[in-house]
């Protein structure tokens, strides 16, 4: 019979009879975790060498009933087991420390690095929580510091049970127990629902935005389902979730900083998953979504929304929106769809044609709509293709704006792309005409004020095309009236609303509805109808129109313009500061030239645009352009709020006076 010793020494010589391998057994210097996650028990030695068939033949004689293993707590710490498996007898040791002895053949060892590393996490979690519930007025017992101090052991972090969320109650259940409300009532900290990075959204906080959204910004573009649970969002994709969660928080009273904290983690996790290459169409309703209330940025040069809106195509047209009847022509694997997942792709798909539209108008770029036969026009039509009423209107006031922005500025024997002046003034008369159906055919069917404000940004959009005319133009200044008529009919609606609404949308048009939670595209026209309201008055136009109304106007759109900011210094805020250092280096006030509507002007080419690629946004970049050369030049060319101060003292004589800006300096929007 061999003895252990003989046993060992042959263990230690190797298969070969090469030299012994030495094992460091420092337990000061190495650590457990770096060796790698077998069992190296000395009856698992044996074991292996039988299955490599390197054993005497006595040893596999012996070995054949069974196999000897050490139990688990043993081949955790690595240490010999004497267990006795038939009949089942636990090891001395597990005896000795009161251990549960078993063995399992699933069994692995965890590294102690890794546990560790997840312990210091979790008390990192404990740490934040702490700090954040004494922020909201909990205040730790003189009592407990002691147990309080224990959160720098990682053995607190493992003595709490997790509910709903595993990865993020266990830290809320162990602050509830060392933290006590001294206010009075027996409240506990507020349960985090999410997190994305290191923002957390509590459950109440969760309820509120997605209530927030439905009621106030799901009406702008309504393809999403109110009565879903935001649980089944995040199943859906967390991409969706999360970008309703922006959306609503641009507003958010109870907590004006979420937007602010959620725009960075959210910024990375869109494009991680657009790296991915999604071919889920939730990614694509999210995209919808933050193309239409795009994240706050400061300049043009930042605002990733174009590039979001070809992404968003791409990935609606690769994964078959377009084609729904044929979706398995997209994918590896056979997908049948019911009556109602075929009818939200459709609509889905609209609405990815009507955000590329607003975004292609907005920022005066070629659209990337595709308005195939799944969208086509079907009057009456009801069933599976069947919009609804509002997002049929919308897709209708959006095709309109496709006809004008191909036809205008898509000239392929002009560089630039602009129709000629006969040309375009062909075209005007056309869609004239066009648009004056469409507005009676929406009109007639009472829908939303969102819907009639669309469709005045829609007469807008035609009619900017005036400043491409020609002084020599024949009808110059009827085309000029009309640009007018367009801009202040916007502007009107907009600033006022539509009283006369039916009574279900009297909410749309009180309390600064449209200004409030108003989409990027409108906000976008708005700003397109102010620029144009202040070109028009500092030129010979001036003497055309009622200049006291104009000015009202402005003022009213400066404002309007400011109350769609929703963070300090993003865009709009910028904007609008920029056209009030364009009209008060005008002195238009100081000139306020008489109305004389039978008056005959002197035309000149001050309405004369020098940028001219931007379709009917033009204007804006054009204003942008002169104010940068101009003021500039003079050194009064920074956004540092003193022009906004002296106009609001302005405004203050017209009861318009908004709050004050903060003043700070800002670089060029563009």
């Amino acid at each position: 019979m061999e003895s252990p010793e003989f046993a060992a020494g042959m263990r230690s010589h190797g298969v070969n009879g090469a030299g012994p391998h030495k094992r460091k057994r420092s337990t000061i210097d190495s650590s457990p975790a770096s060796l790698l996650d077998h069992d190296h028990d000395d009856q698992d030695d044996e074991h292996h060498a039988a299955e490599r068939g390197d054993a005497s033949p006595e040893a596999k004689g012996r070995r054949l009933p069974g196999v000897k293993r050490a139990c688990n707590e043993c081949r955790q710490q690595k240490l010999r087991c004497d267990v006795v498996q038939d009949p089942f007898q636990g090891c001395s040791r597990c005896n000795r420390l009161r251990l549960e002895c078993k063995i399992e053949s699933n069994f692995k060892r965890i590294g102690k690095r890794s546990k560790h590393a997840e312990m210091e996490k979790e008390i990192d979690k404990l740490r934040r929580a702490v700090q954040a519930a004494k922020a909201q007025g909990f205040t730790v017992e003189e009592d407990d510091e002691a147990i309080h101090s224990q959160l720098q052991s990682p053995v607190v972090a493992s003595q709490y049970s997790h509910t709903r969320n595993p990865s993020l109650m266990g830290s809320d259940e162990a602050v509830s127990s060392l933290l006590h409300l001294k206010r009075g009532g027996s409240y506990t900290i507020p349960r985090i629902a999410r997190e994305l990075d290191d923002f957390r959204i509590t459950e109440e906080q969760e309820n509120l935005l997605f209530s927030q959204f439905f009621n106030c910004y799901h009406p702008f573009l309504p393809f999403l389902n109110p009565n879903q649970t935001p649980d089944q969002y995040y199943q859906q994709h967390p991409l969706v979730y999360w970008s309703i969660v922006a959306v609503a928080s641009r507003r958010f009273l109870p907590d004006p900083t979420i937007l602010t904290k959620l725009s960075g983690p959210l910024t990375r996790y869109l494009w991680t998953t657009i790296g991915e290459v999604p071919q889920s169409y939730y990614v694509v309703k999210a995209l919808c979504l933050l193309c239409t209330w795009p994240l706050p940025t400061s300049t043009t040069s930042s605002d990733p929304t174009h590039i979001l809106c070809g992404v968003l195509m791409k990935i609606a047209t690769g994964i078959g929106l377009h084609r729904p009847n044929h979706i398995n022509d997209f994918s590896r694997v056979a997908v049948e769809l019911n009556n109602d997942g075929l009818h939200d792709r459709i609509k889905t798909w609209a609405v990815c044609n009507i955000v590329a539209q607003t975004i292609g108008t907005g920022y005066g770029q070629p659209a990337s709509t595709l308005y195939d036969w799944t969208l086509a026009v079907r009057g009456g039509e009801s069933g599976l293709f069947s919009l609804g009423p509002e997002l049929e209107a919308r897709l209708q006031i959006e095709r309109f704006c496709d006809k004008v922005s191909k036809e205008m500025y898509s000239n392929a024997s002009d560089p630039r792309g602009v129709a000629g002046d006969e040309h375009r003034a062909m075209l005007m008369r056309v869609y004239r005409r066009e648009f004056n159906e469409l507005q009676a055919s929406i009109l007639s069917q009472n829908l939303s004020p969102i819907i009639n404000l669309h469709l005045r940004a829609a007469g807008l959009h035609l009619r900017l095309a005036g400043f491409f005319d020609s002084s020599k133009t024949p009808a110059y200044l009827d085309d000029l009236m009309a640009l007018w008529r367009a801009t202040t009919s916007y502007l009107d609606y907009i600033l006022d609303g539509d009283p006369q609404c039916p009574q279900e949308y009297q909410y749309q048009v009180r309390d600064q509805y449209f200004l409030q939670y108003a989409t990027n595209y409108i906000q976008q026209m708005l700003v397109a109808a102010g620029f144009a309201l202040l070109k028009l008055m500092r030129s010979f136009f001036a003497k055309q129109i009622d200049f006291e109304r104009g000015r009202n106007l402005f003022h009213g759109a400066i404002r309007a313009i400011r109350t769609t900011s929703v963070v300090q210094n993003d865009l709009n805020w910028r904007l609008a500061e920029l056209m009030v250092q364009i009209w008060n280096g005008a002195r238009i006030d100081a000139i306020s030239p008489s109305f004389q509507a039978n008056d005959n002007p002197e035309i000149d080419d001050s309405l004369q645009l020098k940028v001219r690629c931007r379709h009917s946004m033009s204007l804006v970049f054009d204003s942008i352009w002169h104010w940068r050369e101009e003021y500039q030049a003079r050194g009064r060319g920074t956004l540092d709020g003193k022009s906004m101060f002296s106009f609001l003292l302005s405004l203050s004589a017209l009861s318009l006076s908004p709050p004050l800006p903060k003043r700070s300096k800002l670089r060029h929007p563009w």
